[in-house]
């Protein structure tokens, strides 16, 4: 293997097969079409002189040169991504651009109101939202900053816990007006996908109601939401999102197995940086401001 013919964007490219095992898996990654993957790998393994992939019907597979690509790999993609986040550490204006990853119904509900007041205080900062359910990878700069609901934060970001965040069983008023001889195992229940499966009500319903059951799954919470305010059956969600509706009503009052915790993440190497502190400064306050909702009170 010629070392000095490859380059990192040779890299790039075979850890995104290798990762997702298909061409095509790997042209999502890269945001290029299927074609262009594959005339890239075979550019590749023809420089190098060796092959990287078996292909199967099932996909691509690591050959033994492909797995020491895949190990070189990593380490230099490693060592680029914490030279990045060090120099963005750094920086030390408040400029440029935070990428903020926040689940669809706190971002809409909770702080989605109040953006308008940090951007007219910070104008020179640029937000990229994504809107998320799932736990981005804040080591690889998926994003800067991550609102998460969890009650274990990963050992490698730092952060800080804002709250608990109380869950509960709703249904529609008129829903429920007609369950009045049903129990809560009878219920038709809306439950969450596999998208959402760090959620505990599953587990929960599992335990407390094993017969219970399922008349549809969806991938966000707020397709949930709407489901239940439309009559559908009953569901798990935030107190925060579903006691502000007067077309919805608790069916229990919050279990302590569905609370968990608010955090504000991000990764140690950005602490100091301006843009990110200034923004977990202002979210922290916002929070704080709706925590008697969030923690399910608002209610009581």
């Amino acid at each position: 293997m010629n070392a000095q013919l490859l380059e990192w964007n040779d890299l790039h490219l075979v850890l995104a097969v290798c990762r997702e095992g298909t061409l095509s898996g790997a042209a999502r990654t890269l945001a290029v079409n299927h074609s262009t993957v594959f005339r890239r790998i075979s550019a590749i393994e023809k420089k190098l002189g060796v092959r990287l992939f078996e292909r199967l019907p099932t996909g691509y597979v690591m050959t033994e040169a492909g797995e020491a690509m895949l190990k070189v790999g990593e380490r230099v993609e490693n060592e680029m991504l914490g030279l990045s986040r060090e120099l963005i550490g750094r920086d030390l204006h408040l400029s440029g651009i935070l990428r903020v990853a926040v689940p669809d119904a706190l971002l809409l509900k909770i702080l989605m109101p109040h953006l308008n007041i940090f951007t007219q205080r910070y104008p020179e900062i640029q937000l990229e939202l994504v809107i998320s359910n799932n736990y981005l990878n804040l080591t690889r700069r998926e994003a800067d900053i991550a609102v998460r609901v969890t009650q274990s934060p990963p050992e490698t970001v730092i952060g800080r816990r804002i709250c608990t965040m109380a869950t509960t069983i709703y249904g529609s008023t008129e829903y429920l007006a007609r369950q009045i001889s049903s129990t809560i195992e009878n219920y038709a229940w809306l439950l969450p996908d596999e998208n959402l499966a760090h959620l505990p009500i599953t587990k929960w319903l599992e335990n407390k109601y094993p017969k219970a059951k399922t008349v549809l799954r969806c991938n966000t919470l707020l397709g949930l939401y709407e489901a239940a305010v439309q009559g559908l059956g009953v569901v798990s969600l935030p107190c925060f999102l579903a006691d502000p509706d007067s077309r919805l009503s608790r069916v229990i009052t919050p279990p302590t197995e569905l609370t968990s915790e608010l955090w504000l993440l991000t990764h140690p190497d950005l602490r100091r940086t301006a843009r990110v502190r200034a923004l977990i400064d202002f979210m922290a306050e916002v929070l704080e401001q709706e925590k008697d909702l969030i923690e399910g009170r608002s209610a009581m």
